[in-house]
């Protein structure tokens, strides 16, 4: 399964590591990932999500329900 967070779409970006010579190597920065297990009270059940930090602080600003329609309007979930 590919590196990308579920809600947000976020996957790995390309850079170049740079040495102290200026000498630049490509190189690939991975999007920051956890497993993390959300409880959905209108469902009444527990989604297993493939998140982004940056996007976990975002459901706790906005609530899970807020970030799942979101996601479904971007058309990262089905």
């Amino acid at each position: 399964m590919s590196r990308v967070c579920e809600l947000t779409g976020k996957k790995a970006m390309v850079g170049n590591n740079v040495s102290h010579a200026m000498n630049r190597t490509k190189r690939k920065f991975d999007a920051n990932l956890i497993k993390k297990r959300f409880y959905i009270p209108e469902e009444d059940k527990w989604v297993t999500l493939k998140v982004a930090t940056s996007t976990l602080k975002t459901i706790n600003k906005i609530g899970i329900t807020a970030a799942l329609k979101q996601a479904r309007v971007k058309g990262f979930i089905k």
